[in-house]
């Protein structure tokens, strides 16, 4: 009896913007809570086309086009949790969440623990973070270090298709308020997802790091959109013998401490890379939990620091290359800390 050969299936292409799409569809199908609102969400399909086809799907009560009033409907989103919903509150940039960030902070994020727990705030606000090019100084902020600093809140910072699938499906359903960082330039990047992240089941636990590529001399540490510089990066430097480890964040805030304290008693080197701003950034509180923790007696070498420029975001196409870590940049103190 012949049979045809079958190979394993091949892994889809999928962009982020698909991978985000899809996973509001998948949690406003299951849980009849959930309802999506922002600027342009609705008949414009999102201003990013993240929600595209769900105003057409699920109609006007669970995807709601709001008024250009940031303040407002993140106070109808808190306050809808607040009542036993589940909202996805879309802020056009985060940039922009500036205007609500007293609804962000003093409502969501403080009213479990000032109920005594009695009152949980199960809600995701979500949008592009960080620089994306050619916006100058009032768009291009990175808020991963603002949000991470506050109790209460959970910070999530994906980087590929399969993180921002599965953590916006995991934030959905928590029960706290979740603070979802997504990167614009890598909305329409495609990655690889395997075929157990297309199951509607899909979900990656918040709070952990993950090992993009295993490496012994130096261990980076990144997030979001500066995980690809760092794998570039690594393979440049793996033709001169130097293998890095690259940890993919994921989650900002509670940090996977443990994974990166695990590697680096392996790779006794620590670069941290991120687009943010160096004073009292992501790349700074790793430094600190490093020193304080038992890595430190490993390290080899101080700790290096690769962020954006300490200035408000320049304009010129030129100056906004020099203002945000290069692969360049990456390689340059990978070689200064292990002293090549």
């Amino acid at each position: 009896r012949r049979e045809f050969h079958s190979s394993v299936p091949a892994a889809v292409q999928v962009t982020v913007r698909d991978a985000l799409n899809q996973a509001m569809d998948e949690e406003l199908e299951r849980d009849e809570r959930v309802f999506l609102l922002g600027e342009e969400v609705a008949q414009y399909d999102g201003a990013y086309k993240v929600s595209r086809g769900l105003w057409k799907k699920y109609g006007d009560k669970r995807i709601i086009d709001t008024p250009i009033s940031e303040m407002g409907f993140t106070g109808i989103a808190v306050g809808a949790a607040m009542a036993g919903l589940r909202p996805i509150c879309e802020f056009m940039t985060f940039n922009f969440s500036m205007q609500a960030i007293d609804q962000v902070i003093n409502s969501a994020a403080k009213t479990y623990y000032m109920s005594a727990g009695l009152q949980s705030v199960p809600i995701v606000f979500r949008g592009p973070n960080g620089a994306s090019a050619g916006v100058a100084a009032q768009h291009s902020q990175c808020f991963a270090a603002w949000y991470g600093h506050c109790p209460g809140l959970k910070v999530v910072s994906p980087w590929n298709s399969e993180d921002a699938k599965g953590l916006l499906k995991s934030a959905i359903r928590d029960d706290n308020p979740v603070v979802f960082l997504e990167n614009e330039l890598l909305y329409g990047v495609p990655f690889e997802m395997s075929e157990e992240s297309q199951s509607k089941d899909f979900t990656i636990p918040i709070g952990k790091a993950k090992i993009e590529r295993q490496g012994s001399s130096v261990t980076l540490v990144s997030h979001s959109r500066y995980v690809s510089h760092c794998l570039d990066a690594a393979a440049v430097l793996a033709k001169e013998g130097i293998e890095c480890e690259v940890i993919n964040l994921r989650t900002i805030r509670p940090l996977d401490v443990e994974c990166i304290e695990t590697s680096v008693m392996k790779t006794n080197h620590l670069v941290t890379v991120e687009g943010g701003w160096p004073q009292f950034g992501v790349g700074a509180e790793i430094c600190a939990r490093i020193m304080e923790g038992p890595a430190f007696n490993y390290l080899d070498s101080p700790v290096t620091r690769v962020t954006g420029v300490d200035i408000p975001m320049p304009y010129a196409k030129i100056l906004e290359d020099h203002s945000l870590p290069q692969v360049k940049d990456i390689v340059f103190s990978v070689k200064k800390t292990l002293n090549i």
